[in-house]
């Protein structure tokens, strides 16, 4: 049995390709999220128009992973701390955010976020939304596991 996670991390590219190694993750899908349009499109979504944010929808074996360590993961993985960015990438569909499918979810996010914050990990206050999980639209074919397609895997 699998369960579902959904992170929002900046490009949709580098968390795909990161998840999809660690050991326990069963299928990672990058799509769209968090919006008000239905069913958008990649040129909509970067456009800036839709609300949607770029994200990686991870199913993992919870005998293999647990969600916590996931969380742990997201956030050593990008910058939580930055507002609708990421590196390079300027917008709000590169913002932060913990998509949560359950209670026990929101709380386990709730409660590595205030771990992460209270650590001193980041010279700034950690700005990542936590966020019930919306419909999930999966992005066009050329973006599924695009690191793979052009080599950088």
């Amino acid at each position: 049995m699998t369960n579902e996670a959904t992170f929002a991390m900046g490009c949709f590219w580098h968390p795909d390709d990161f998840f999809s190694k660690i050991k326990g993750v069963q299928k990672t899908t990058v799509g769209y999220t968090g919006g008000h349009v239905p069913d958008p499109n990649y040129n909509q979504v970067c456009g800036g128009s839709t609300g949607h944010a770029e994200a990686v929808r991870i199913e993992f074996d919870p005998d293999q992973i647990s969600y916590e360590e996931l969380v742990k993961l997201f956030f050593k993985e990008h910058n939580p701390t930055t507002v609708n960015r990421q590196g390079p990438d300027v917008g709000e569909q590169y913002r932060s955010i913990i998509f949560y499918h359950d209670e026990k979810q929101r709380a386990i996010a709730e409660r590595v976020k205030q771990k992460f914050d209270d650590s001193g990990a980041y010279p700034n206050p950690i700005v990542t939304q936590i966020v019930k999980a919306p419909e999930f639209y999966e992005a066009e074919e050329y973006h599924q596991k695009y690191f793979e397609k052009i080599g950088r895997s």
